[in-house]
């Protein structure tokens, strides 16, 4: 795919920007659990917390290739900080741009594009997570208001987002229809962050439990109609899942690099590593499978960006671009033999950070009942 002259710009100012600033310290973050917010200010600044939103509410109106463009960039670097990106644009961002009020709009949108706060999106329960239907939690309307009661899980930047978009159930009788979405305030009463999980990776971003007790919402603050959660949801997750995809490519393209820069380096019976046909095929193997990851996202983006459907596009983009990335790292911190598996190189970090992009926005299983699905839908019908 051939990138237009301001795509590639974007790409190369967001790749100097993330070496620069967002690398030099993405191993101590790693190690202190130290949420980026600094950095993702300064993002605020350069305009890549609100890329794809129009410029009249603050944001930059970039196209979708530039977005995921950016966030590989930013996750060759740090992943942690590229999921924070991904769920604010891709999920957050976009929601309120899409299913939100004007009055919504011109109310989160600049805060959330400048960074000034961060979005976060809770759809996981404990009992509920490839299965929204599932769900629990409830908001039931008290004239102006709606009570939230319940508890959701897994959420990505729980404890340090500004807003939340938190998706519960205003009619238990009549399934997907019945599920609603909310814009949820920090200041909100009634909203707990819980339990800060202890992960293997992603370890600068937060993943919290968020309680609801009897949490009181205006009517205002509802995101679409009542009865669109369920849409809301699954329409932020295709935009999501290309940016999975992003992410994996960064990570891989960071470990690829890796992989070749210590074997020109190593030196095993008389020569550098690199000098080894069987070394350089797995190598080469690793490139392929990278550029391969690469256009699915680039495609699937680009379907994104025509206007057309990208629902199945957009997880085959996620399923090989995950599942690719986990084959990546394990072959890179091979390569480079026990210094793999001390911290002391970031393939070790790349190699905890890489597991999880096969599980969470839909693990790789659903993404094949998604594809397969299509794959055997009735075209007649």
């Amino acid at each position: 795919m051939k990138l237009t002259d301001e795509q590639m710009m974007i790409q190369s100012m967001v790749r100097e920007f993330s070496r620069k600033v967002i690398l030099p310290t993405a191993s101590e973050r790693d190690q202190t659990k130290e949420f980026p917010y600094a950095n993702l200010k300064k993002m605020g600044e350069l305009g890549l917390m609100g890329m794809m939103v129009p410029r009249e509410y603050g944001g930059e109106g970039a196209d979708t290739i530039s977005y995921v463009l950016a966030l590989s960039e930013i996750a060759y670097s740090c992943a942690a900080t590229a999921v924070v990106m991904s769920v604010h644009n891709s999920i957050v961002c976009e929601s309120i741009f899409k299913f939100g009020t004007e009055e919504q709009k011109k109310k989160y949108l600049p805060k959330l594009t400048s960074a000034e706060i961060i979005g976060a999106f809770a759809l996981t329960e404990p009992q509920a997570g490839s299965d929204p239907l599932s769900q629990t939690t409830s908001a039931i309307r008290k004239g102006n208001q709606y009570i939230i009661n319940g508890t959701k899980r897994f959420i990505t930047t729980g404890k340090n987002s500004g807003i939340v978009i938190v998706t519960a159930k205003t009619n238990e009788s009549i399934g997907h229809k019945g599920i609603s979405a909310f814009i949820v305030k920090r200041e909100n009463p009634g909203m707990i962050v819980g339990n800060v999980e202890n992960k293997m990776g992603l370890c600068a971003s937060d993943t919290t439990d968020l309680i609801f007790e009897n949490c009181s919402v205006p009517i205002e603050d509802r995101l679409g109609k009542e009865g669109e959660g369920f849409k809301l949801a699954m329409t932020a997750l295709d935009s999501g899942r290309i940016g999975i995809s992003a992410q994996s490519v960064g990570v891989a393209q960071a470990a690829l690099d890796s992989a070749i820069k210590y074997s020109k380096e190593r030196e095993q019976f008389g020569q550098k590593i690199s000098k080894f046909q069987g070394l350089r095929w797995i190598v080469a193997d690793m490139a392929t499978e990278i550029e391969a990851g690469r256009q699915l996202m680039l495609s699937a983006a680009s379907m994104k960006d025509r206007g057309e459907k990208f629902t199945v596009q957009a997880s085959m983009a996620k399923l090989f671009a995950s599942e690719m990335v986990n084959r990546i790292v394990a072959k890179a911190l091979q390569i480079h033999g026990g210094y793999g598996f001390i911290k002391d190189y970031p393939v070790e970090r790349f190699y905890r950070d890489a597991r999880v992009f096969t599980i969470y926005e839909g693990t790789s299983e659903i993404q094949r009942v998604v594809i397969s699905n299509n794959l055997f839908k009735d075209k007649r019908g």
